[in-house]
């Protein structure tokens, strides 16, 4: 697990004695874009190569499927990059010296939907090839993609740590969601679904969307479904749905995870899988 590799590596290297080997054993991409900006893409890269006393050829397997996607702007100075590119350039940076633990502060922000899955994919190569990754992230969405060990942070202090099906658990099982198309048939549709549902119902009346806890899965869904056809009451929506981590969050916090630079943001410390 990429925190407890990060706590091994404290504890086998003296920080002061050993801090080339540290140096050369860590790899970390900033949030905030922090490379040589007059400097073209492909001497920041030699310069980094250089600082590590390695080259760009050396790791290229690490890089490969990045640097394919930058190389088109290799002669262009980094400050000219698009946002997707400038973190494409700043992780590439990051891994030419092949880290053994590689540190990324919420390499996704700022990324639209394609740049963040093509970083996600990127990430889970990594991982593949032996690489122990600490992320933290602003987006629960990506830890519960991306993670196997996860800590909750809230206002600087770890609030709940674990697997996500471990976080999850701790909010409840699955729920049944409707969303009825007329909204005068929303108490006819709370008296069906507690008639065997686990808990009470939350009803939100503006969206017409009634949420009950089950503990029956599919089969519980389908009877569900039965039961509003023979009653003709008409849905627009339906679906079983588990916990999310925002509702990890919000049932920890009160409050929902809010944006980066926010004090009471959420940041989730992710160790994805690793052959390390």
């Amino acid at each position: 697990m990429g925190i407890t590799i990060g706590i091994l590596y404290c504890s086998t290297y003296d920080t002061v004695r050993d801090y080339k080997a540290i140096r050369k054993a860590i790899g970390y991409m900033p949030g905030r874009f922090s490379l040589y900006q007059d400097m073209s893409v492909e001497e920041n890269l030699a310069f980094f190569a250089t600082v590590f006393n390695t080259t760009i050829e050396a790791n290229y397997h690490l890089i490969k499927d990045i640097y394919r996607q930058i190389e088109p702007f290799k002669n262009r100075k980094a400050g000219a990059l698009s946002g997707g590119m400038k973190q494409k350039l700043a992780l590439s940076c990051a891994l030419i010296h092949k880290p053994k633990v590689l540190f990324l502060d919420e390499p996704t922000t700022g990324l639209d939907p394609r740049s963040r899955l093509g970083m996600w994919e990127v990430i889970r190569g990594l991982v593949r090839e032996g690489t122990t990754l600490l992320l933290t992230t602003q987006y629960l969405e990506e830890a519960d993609e991306l993670a196997d060990t996860i800590a909750v942070v809230d206002q600087g202090r770890i609030i709940a740590r674990g697997t996500a099906d471990q976080l999850k658990s701790q909010v409840g099982g699955e729920r049944i969601e409707v969303v009825v198309r007329d909204s005068s048939r929303i108490d006819d549709t709370v008296f069906l679904l507690q008639r065997d549902s686990a808990g009470p119902a939350e009803v939100d009346a503006h969206t017409r969307r009634i949420t009950v806890p089950s503990s029956g899965g599919a089969t519980h869904l389908m009877e569900v479904v039965r039961r509003l056809d023979e009653q003709q009451i008409a849905i627009d929506d339906i679906g079983l749905r588990r916990p999310t981590l925002d509702d990890v969050f919000l049932s920890l916090t009160g409050h929902a995870a809010q944006g980066a630079g926010d004090d009471e943001a959420v940041e989730a410390a992710a160790g994805p899988r690793s052959n390390t």
